[in-house]
């Protein structure tokens, strides 16, 4: 995952972006699934929507990066 949910911690979509790219150095972009670590009952909503909007943002920018046609920088 790349959203710790056992941490308080708000990871920013760079550190996503960041933990995604790390990962597609490994495994091909079409076989990543983006999700945070299991769960999310251990965290107050102030800090999953806040960490979950991000975890979208930084999919959504990784996708366009490695969208057919483009040059994408792993």
């Amino acid at each position: 995952g790349v959203y710790d949910i056992h941490s308080p911690n708000i990871p920013s979509v760079e550190q996503m972006v960041e933990l995604m790219r790390l990962a597609a150095r490994r495994i091909p972009a079409e076989r990543l699934w983006v999700n945070p670590d299991c769960g999310l009952k251990t965290r107050t909503w102030a800090e999953v929507d806040p960490a979950l909007h991000n975890m979208v943002e930084a999919a959504r920018r990784l996708r366009e990066a490695f969208a057919p046609g483009t040059a994408a920088q792993a």
